[in-house]
């Protein structure tokens, strides 16, 4: 998750507020501590500009009307309510090269689980847009870096593993001048 939305500026409370009539979100699972602060160091490290917290992304930066965002939640949290929490493993790397010039965490177990979260949260018409490519769980770790970063990234993480529990996913929002903001998790079953 790394675009902006013009116009837009942060709240005081760090949520998202624009000046439009539109705004900007993403729904991931963040990768937790210690494995969340390392992945996201490695991709800081590699010169990756789009640097933001390891995470699985669910739906990708989507623009979406301001006054939508109520019916979105809603959604989220029908979505939320009928999923069950599930192990996720990371293991190892892979690459989109050289159709795009990523370096990513595999996702060795929980990928179904996140193919299904994927699919319903993307059912609402709200959240239904345009993909280049089909969705495919990874953790990125290096994006549009100098093929040197990129096969460093791919190699020094060949040996990652981490396993751990996900019971919620969570919406963000994002404007011009910041950083994606967690708006609201959402718990599994409910």
């Amino acid at each position: 998750m790394a675009k902006g939305v013009a116009g837009s500026v942060d709240g005081a409370d760090g949520t998202a507020v624009t000046s439009g009539d539109t705004i900007q979100i993403g729904i991931a699972v963040d990768v937790p501590e210690p494995w969340g602060g390392y992945l996201t160091r490695r991709r800081y490290e590699a010169g990756d500009p789009q640097t933001v917290q390891a995470h699985v992304t669910l739906l990708g930066p989507t623009e979406i009307p301001v006054s939508t965002l109520p019916a979105v939640e809603r959604h989220l949290g029908r979505v939320a309510a009928t999923h069950l929490p599930f192990t996720l493993h990371l293991r190892g790397t892979g690459t989109f090269r050289p159709v795009t010039q990523v370096v990513f965490v595999t996702v060795a177990a929980g990928i179904s689980e996140c193919e299904l979260l994927a699919a319903a949260i993307s059912a609402a018409p709200e959240l239904r847009r345009e993909t280049r490519f089909p969705y495919h769980p990874h953790v990125t770790v290096a994006q549009d870096v100098a093929p040197e970063a990129l096969d460093k990234a791919y190699e020094d993480l060949a040996d990652f593993s981490a396993m751990f529990e996900v019971d919620s996913f969570t919406l963000f929002s994002h404007s011009g001048a910041t950083r994606w903001q967690p708006r609201r998790d959402f718990r599994l079953g409910g």
